[in-house]
C-alpha cells in the first residue's frame, strides 16, 4: 500500500512540473507597439504607444501554447507631432482621462505554418471589448550577450476598425481611415 501511495505521489509531482509555464516579460527598449492610419485617403500617418507592458506565459519551447497579456497607457501615444498627440488624447479620440489603458488578453494561439500563428483574444479600448485575430510570427530565441538572459522575439500584425471601439466618431473615413493597421515587435526575457 505504501508503494502505491509513493508511486501516486511521484506521478502527481511529475505531472505538476511538466505543466508549469514559464513567465516572460517584454524588454522595454526592444518593444514597439505601432499603428498606422490613412489621412485624407492619400497618406499614411503612424504612431506608437511608448508605455507598454506585456507578459507571456508558455510551457512549450516553440511557444505554441503561449498566452499574452498586454497593457498600454493611452497617454503614451506618440505620432511625433505634439498638437496631434494632444488631440488624440482628447475626448474626440482616446479620452485618456476616462480610459487610461488599452488591454489585450489572448485566449488562443493556432499554428499556421512554421513559425507563423493566428493569435486571438480580447482587446479592450475606449471602454469597449471586442474579439480580435492577429497574425504572429515567432522570430526565435537566443541568449542576449549583453545580459546573458534568454530572450525570445515576436512580431504581431493585424487590423482593427476604430469605429468598433467608438474612437473618433466625428471623423469620417474621408479624413481618417476607419481601418487601423497594427504592428508590434517585442523581445521577451525569461
Amino acid at each position: 500500500m505504501k508503494q502505491v501511495l509513493l508511486l501516486a505521489c511521484i506521478a502527481l509531482s511529475t505531472m505538476a512540473f511538466t505543466n508549469l509555464k514559464d513567465s516572460w516579460t517584454n524588454d522595454d527598449p526592444h518593444t514597439h507597439l505601432g499603428f498606422t492610419v490613412t489621412h485624407l485617403g492619400i497618406n499614411d500617418v503612424s504612431g506608437t504607444f511608448n508605455d507598454v507592458d506585456i507578459t507571456l506565459e508558455a510551457s512549450k519551447a516553440d511557444f505554441s501554447d503561449a498566452s499574452f497579456t498586454l497593457v498600454a497607457k493611452t497617454a503614451s501615444i506618440d505620432t511625433e507631432v505634439d498638437a496631434r498627440n494632444t488631440h488624440l488624447k482628447s475626448a474626440d479620440f482616446l479620452n485618456v482621462e476616462t480610459y487610461p489603458t488599452l488591454n489585450f488578453k489572448s485566449n488562443k494561439m493556432t499554428k499556421i505554418k512554421g513559425d507563423f500563428y493566428k493569435l486571438t483574444g480580447n482587446l479592450t479600448m475606449h471602454g469597449v471589448t471586442k474579439p480580435v485575430t492577429l497574425e504572429l510570427k515567432f522570430r526565435g530565441t537566443t541568449v542576449n550577450p549583453m545580459n546573458q538572459k534568454e530572450t525570445s522575439g515576436f512580431q504581431v500584425t493585424g487590423t482593427l476598425k476604430r469605429s468598433d471601439f467608438g474612437i473618433g466618431p466625428k471623423f469620417t473615413e474621408a479624413i481618417i481611415s476607419d481601418v487601423v493597421r497594427l504592428k508590434a515587435d517585442a523581445e521577451f526575457v525569461k
